[in-house]
């Protein structure tokens, strides 16, 4: 059970939990999850720390078929430039293992964005909380649990 699952369970939500085995020697999660699952990759977003030029950490989501622009979630963010935070520091403010972050449940609630494809989908996946776990949910339930804020942030 991780923070995420009992956030959803907490709320009332609507969403499904799908597990895969996850090959540890995997280097792109979100697709390995895509993969494993026969998920449309491109309902599958993956949960990107980043740091802000002016020090603040924020979340970036984007579809795993694309990257994250940093300079598009700066810009989301109100600052003028943002970079990838550390992987250790990712793990310490989210509580989640690399390829395991969620967006939902994390230890320190950070500014979050949502790539503005997710108006695409009725549902998406992303990350339960650890590797080989995805929730499937309503973008609308990752907006309000999460307070993201949608913007164009991905790169294709």
């Amino acid at each position: 059970m991780t923070p995420a699952i009992k956030l959803l369970e907490r709320d009332g939500a609507s969403f499904e939990l799908l597990s895969y085995d996850h090959d540890p020697h995997a280097a792109a999660y979100g697709e390995e999850a895509a993969r494993a699952l026969s998920l449309d990759p491109r309902s599958v977003f993956k949960t990107l720390v980043a740091r802000l030029d002016d020090g603040r950490l924020v979340v970036g989501i984007v579809p795993v078929t694309t990257q994250l622009d940093v300079k598009a979630l700066a810009k989301a963010a109100g600052a003028r430039r943002a970079g990838m935070a550390e992987a250790t520091e990712a793990e310490r403010v989210t509580g989640y293992v690399l390829g395991g972050i969620s967006p939902l449940g994390q230890k320190k609630h950070l500014p979050t964005f949502l790539d503005e494809s997710v108006e695409d989908f009725t549902v998406i996946h992303v990350s339960g909380g650890r590797r080989g776990l995805e929730i499937r949910l309503a973008p609308d339930d990752l907006v309000r649990l999460s307070g993201a804020r949608l913007a164009p942030l991905a790169r294709r």
